[in-house]
C-alpha cells in the first residue's frame, strides 16, 4: 500500500511549445465549428424570412444532431486514444470535418443537413478525448500546470466558439454560401498543425485500452460529477449552438429588447460573440491561478452562483427598451464580471476528472466520458432551448438557463468537499500499486 507516485509525462521530453501549440490546433478546430454553426443559422433565417417551412426547432434539431454524433462517438474514439495512434487520429477527425461543412453547402435538403452535422460531430469526437489525454498524462506530477493546461483548453474551447462566429457572420457578409467552403479550408488547417503538434507514439493496443475503459467506467468522481456537468454542459448547448445567432438575427416585432436586434446587421453576432469570449477568457486566466488553492468544488459553486446571477441580469436587459443608455451598459458591466466569475466551472471539472485517472492506458477512455458528459448536456440543451425560443424567444433561453444552473447547483451539494488537496492536489485517497 502506497501513496501513488508523479506519473511521468505521456512522452518524455515532450516540448511544451508543441502541448501549446496542440490547443491552439483545437481552439482552430471549434473555430471552424462555431463558424459553421452560424453560417447554418444566418443561412436558415434567410430562408425562413423568404418563405421556407424553417424554423428555430429545426435549427435547434440540426445542433443536436452534431452533439449526438459527438456523444455516441466520444467514448469509442476516447478508447481508440488509447490504442492507436493519437496523431493518425485527430488528424483524420479535422479533414472529417472539413468534408462535412462542404456537404452541407451542396444544396438545400434537410437530410443532407442532418448527414453534415452527423460527421461535424465525430470530428470532433475524435480530437477532443485524444487532446485531453495529451494535457492529463503531461501535467499529471504538477497541480499548478495542469490548472493552466486545463484552464488553456477550456479558452480553446469557448474562445474559439465566440471567435468562430465572428468569423462565420464576417465570411457570409464577404462570400455568401460559398463561405462553407472557406470554413473547410480552415478545418484542413487544423489537421496539419494537429499532425505537427502531436507525438508520432503508437498506441497501446485494443487490449489495454479496453482495460482502461473499464476503470474509467467505475470511477466513483466520474459517477459524482457527471449529473452536475450534463446540466453545465446543457447552457452550452442552449447558447453556443446556432439557435442564438437564429433568435439575433430572425426579424420579429415584440417586447423583447434582444429579440431580432441584429435582423439589419447579423455581422455583428460574431462581435457580440467575439466580446464574450475575451471577457470569459479573462476569467479563465484568473482562475488559472486561483483554482488550485480554492478547490474544485467551491469553484464550481461559485461559477454557478456567478451563471444564476447572468441569467437575471440579462432578463432585465431584455425588458430595457425605455431605459437610458448609460442604464444599459451599467447593466451589461457587471454582465460581464459575472461572466468573468462563472468561467472557472470548465477548469474546476476538468482537473476533477483528470485527478481520477489511475493509468495512462486510461486517461483517453475517461475523457471521452468528458466527452459524453459535453454532447449529451448539449444535445438535451439544443432541444430545450430550440423550443424555448420558439415559445418564447430570448426569455426562453434565460429561463432555460436559470433551471439547469439551479439544478446544477442542488447536485453539486451532493459531491464530496473536494477530489483532491486544494493547494498540492494529491490525491486524499490511498491507492494500491504494484511494488
Amino acid at each position: 500500500m502506497h501513496d501513488r507516485a508523479p506519473q511521468r509525462s505521456l512522452s518524455p521530453g515532450y516540448r511544451p511549445a508543441r502541448l501549446v501549440l496542440a490547443i491552439s490546433a483545437h481552439a482552430l478546430l471549434r473555430v471552424a465549428g462555431s463558424a459553421g454553426a452560424a453560417l447554418i443559422g444566418i443561412w436558415l433565417a434567410g430562408l425562413a424570412r423568404q418563405g421556407s417551412a424553417i424554423d428555430a426547432r429545426l435549427v435547434g434539431a440540426l445542433a443536436a444532431s452534431s452533439f449526438g454524433a459527438e456523444l455516441v462517438g466520444s467514448v469509442p474514439l476516447g478508447t481508440a486514444a488509447d490504442a492507436m495512434s493519437m496523431r493518425v487520429l485527430m488528424s483524420l477527425g479535422a479533414l472529417l470535418g472539413a468534408a462535412a461543412t462542404l456537404l452541407f453547402a451542396l444544396q438545400v435538403s434537410v437530410p443532407l443537413f442532418f448527414t453534415s452535422r452527423v460527421l461535424e460531430g465525430l470530428a470532433v469526437a475524435a480530437v477532443t478525448p485524444a487532446l485531453l489525454r495529451l494535457l492529463a498524462a503531461d501535467t499529471a506530477h504538477d497541480p499548478g500546470r495542469r490548472a493552466k493546461m486545463m484552464s488553456g483548453f477550456e479558452l480553446s474551447l469557448l474562445a474559439g466558439l465566440a471567435l468562430g462566429a465572428l468569423v462565420g457572420s464576417q465570411l457570409w457578409i464577404a462570400l455568401a454560401r460559398r463561405a462553407f467552403a472557406a470554413i473547410a479550408i480552415l478545418y484542413g488547417v487544423c489537421a496539419l498543425l494537429l499532425w505537427r503538434s502531436v507525438p508520432a507514439r503508437p498506441g497501446a493496443g485494443p487490449e489495454a485500452a479496453l482495460r482502461g475503459l473499464r476503470g474509467a467506467l467505475t470511477d466513483t468522481h466520474v459517477r459524482r460529477l457527471a449529473p452536475v456537468w450534463l446540466c453545465v454542459n446543457a447552457v452550452i448547448g442552449v447558447w453556443l449552438g446556432p439557435t442564438l445567432s437564429f433568435v439575433l438575427s430572425e426579424r420579429r416585432s415584440g417586447r423583447q429588447y434582444l429579440d431580432g436586434i441584429f435582423a439589419a446587421r447579423p455581422g455583428d453576432i460574431g462581435w457580440l460573440l467575439l466580446l464574450y469570449a475575451i471577457v470569459f477568457g479573462a476569467g479563465l486566466a484568473l482562475w488559472a491561478t486561483r483554482l488550485p488553492r480554492v478547490g474544485a468544488r467551491a469553484t464550481m459553486r461559485v461559477s454557478l452562483w456567478a451563471m444564476l446571477a447572468v441569467c437575471a441580469a440579462l432578463g432585465l436587459l431584455n425588458h430595457s427598451a425605455g431605459w437610458p443608455v448609460w442604464g444599459r451598459a451599467m447593466l451589461g458591466l457587471a454582465v460581464m464580471l459575472l461572466i468573468m466569475l462563472e468561467s472557472g466551472f470548465g477548469p474546476a471539472a476538468l482537473s476533477w476528472l483528470a485527478e481520477s485517472l489511475g493509468a495512462e492506458t486510461g486517461t483517453g477512455a475517461t475523457m471521452g466520458i468528458y466527452s459524453v458528459l459535453l454532447s449529451s448536456g448539449a444535445l438535451a440543451g439544443s432541444l430545450v432551448g430550440g423550443w424555448a425560443a420558439a415559445l418564447w424567444h430570448m426569455d426562453g433561453l434565460l429561463m432555460t438557463t436559470a433551471l439547469l444552473a439551479a439544478g446544477a447547483l442542488g447536485l453539486l451539494a451532493r459531491m464530496p468537499a473536494a477530489a483532491t488537496s486544494p493547494v498540492t492536489g494529491a490525491k486524499k485517497r490511498t491507492i494500491h500499486v504494484n511494488p
